[in-house]
């Protein structure tokens, strides 16, 4: 399980609040916006706010910045309203989710971007609140959804979807091998009595899987709880839907930073920066008109990946990849 702030420590205790959370590849994140962030007047998205790490350091660095920040969860709102109030103005912060961002700047009157940011996943905040159910290392109710006000909890998945609905979610979001023999247990079980704990399904989790499949890869449960996290919050269809929609909002010469914390993330976003940096002329043309030439360039070569000082300090960052593309071109439609 991935976390956007990366603990330091690990329970975090003894740590004031602002202290104790570490944004994941924060400067080279930082680094890869910067060239887009010199002007007056440019604005920043950060699309998953979070604790407002990341948008504290871009406030900071980039004193001429304008910020509009967005999370769905409300929790994280508050928190970070209080980080970033000695900003004033200059950071506007939104209730929506990602996919919404074209929405959202069309109510602020921003045309244009110079900035993007995603750190995708949950955040610290969300995986280390015990009623949020987002983490299979404590007992917990079966929530996991990031906005709690709205949409169908973990615990009405299990406990309502056919079973062949699971084994494709368990499948498909998890990558989960054994997805039929864990669907099995657990459509016995809530036939009994229904789910409302985390608990109860780690350990349903670990009795149907072979011995096998428990000695690799880490707790057992982890490929469960990530899909049903993705499934409950629609995480893979608000990407596929956001990312494109965050390349439109670029002026020519910004930039987008994504940072991924599994395989099925980071395929979307390579999918779409590789779409927007081909050129898409029908083959055999002697010169590549101006509408077919590449929109983006790419800034990464793959996904870079944090360092082992980080991954040492933070072990929450592990798993990030960071891909980066810049606005080059308009599409010929703008």
């Amino acid at each position: 399980m991935q976390g956007r702030e990366a603990l330091p420590t690990e329970d975090g205790s003894g740590r004031p609040e602002g202290q104790r959370h570490v944004p994941v590849m924060l400067r080279r994140c930082l680094d890869m916006l910067a060239p887009a962030l010199t002007e007056p007047g440019a604005v920043v998205v950060d699309c998953t706010l979070g604790l407002g790490g990341h948008s504290e350091a871009l406030l900071t660095r980039f004193p001429d910045v304008r910020l509009v920040a967005l999370d769905r969860d409300k929790e994280a709102l508050r928190l970070s309203g209080e980080r970033l109030a000695p900003f004033g103005e200059r950071a506007s912060l939104v209730h929506a989710v990602y996919d919404e961002l074209p929405d959202v700047l069309d109510r602020l009157d921003i045309p244009r971007v110079q900035g993007v940011l995603f750190d995708l996943g949950v955040s610290s905040m969300q995986l280390d609140e015990a009623d949020r159910g987002f983490a299979y290392a404590q007992d917990a109710p079966l929530d996991m959804r990031m906005d709690q006000t709205t949409g169908m909890s973990a615990a009405e998945v299990l406990n309502t979807y056919p079973p062949g609905e699971l084994v494709r979610i368990l499948r498909a979001y998890g990558e989960e091998k054994q997805a039929k023999r864990i669907v099995s247990a657990v459509v016995r079980e809530r036939d009994k009595d229904p789910f409302t704990n985390s608990a109860r399904l780690v350990e349903l989790i670990r009795d149907a899987l072979p011995q096998a499949a428990k000695r690799t890869g880490g707790n057992p449960a982890k490929r469960t709880f990530q899909a049903l996290r993705i499934e409950v919050n629609g995480e893979l269809g608000v990407l596929e839907r956001a990312v494109p929609a965050a390349v439109k909002t670029l002026a020519v010469g910004g930039r987008i930073a994504v940072l991924s914390y599994h395989s099925l993330e980071d395929r979307l976003v390579k999918q779409v920066f590789a779409a927007g940096a081909a050129n898409t002329a029908p083959p055999g043309l002697p010169v590549v008109p101006e509408r077919y030439q590449p929109r983006l360039k790419l800034l990464t070569r793959g996904a870079e990946l944090p360092t082992e000082e980080e991954v040492a300090e933070n072990r929450r960052a592990a798993p990030a990849r960071l891909r980066g593309a810049q606005r080059i071109r308009e599409d010929a439609a703008e």
